[in-house]
């Protein structure tokens, strides 16, 4: 017996417990809401690759930076030389992490 009949006041719905909680709810939209929700992990877990794909890209091009960096001030003697060897080095190690970046996208695309 509920406590609304053992006070004397009458259900105000037939329906048992189990049956309001398998209702949608007030919003009406449960199912949908939940097979949305699957659908965007299912994306953030597809676009994981490229992610990863451009991390790679930005920690190689950074390594390969560092690495020219270091031949160049060991090995070139001139200053003004030197200085200018490094900055090229960097617009190369740029270049290069933005064309590759831009190779990814496009690849994913499909364009």
């Amino acid at each position: 017996m509920s406590s609304l009949e053992s006070q004397g006041a009458r259900p105000r719905s037939m329906r048992t417990a189990l049956g309001r909680v398998r209702a949608l709810g007030a919003a009406h939209s449960g199912t949908q809401d939940f097979w949305r929700q699957r659908l965007t992990a299912v994306a953030m877990m597809l676009l994981t690759i490229p992610l990863i794909l451009l991390l790679f890209i930005v920690a190689s091009t950074w390594h390969m930076k560092i690495g020219m960096q270091v031949v160049i001030e060991d090995y070139v003697h001139n200053e003004k030389l030197k200085i200018a060897a490094i900055m090229a080095n960097n617009f190369f190690s740029v270049a290069v992490a933005l064309a590759a970046v831009y190779a990814i996208f496009k690849l994913s695309s499909g364009v």
